[in-house]
């Protein structure tokens, strides 16, 4: 009798180390800082030719909260930048901004002529069927960061959008 007696108690102190854990899973769970859950689809990236030193990317950003996206990053440029064009004086002007706002829920579209990533300095020409890793770094209105991994095909040069769906 005696062995059941241990073995009930190994049972029992297994169930309650379960228990445990599954509470403090629950609890840090509930206690961790909401993240924008942020899609992104439709990337692209636009070749280049061989001495061409930046280039722009595409995509369409989808955030489940009120984000901003504050910075971007990619292995195939030494500088990458969120930019925006707007008609200044008659004459459309490209620039950097320091962030892009993503309302709850609606999509962002990043397009030719409009707002967009810039890859600057590129380390190669890019060309058709290259893959581009781009990192973009989203921020909640409380200030939290987050980052979401893009892959992003390369299209030919003359690219003026995604592919139109027949």
């Amino acid at each position: 009798m005696r062995e059941a007696t241990m073995s009930d108690s190994a049972t029992a102190l297994g169930a309650r180390s379960l228990g445990l854990a599954l509470a403090l899973a629950l609890a840090a769970t509930a206690a961790a800082p909401a993240q924008a859950q942020v899609i992104v689809d439709n990337a692209w990236v636009r070749g280049t030719v061989a001495q061409q030193r930046a280039t722009g990317a595409f995509m369409r950003i989808t955030s489940a909260t009120d984000a901003k996206l504050v910075a971007v990053q990619s292995t195939a440029a030494a500088i990458a930048e969120v930019h925006e064009m707007r008609m200044d004086a008659g004459v459309m002007r490209m620039r950097p901004i320091a962030g892009l706002a993503l309302p709850a829920n609606r999509a962002v579209e990043l397009a030719p002529g409009g707002s967009h990533l810039m890859l600057i300095d590129l380390k190669r020409a890019l060309v058709e069927g290259d893959t581009v890793a781009i990192t973009l770094t989203v921020e909640t209105g409380d200030g939290k960061r987050s980052t979401v991994e893009v892959s992003a095909p390369v299209r030919p040069l003359a690219a003026a959008g995604p592919p139109r769906k027949h």
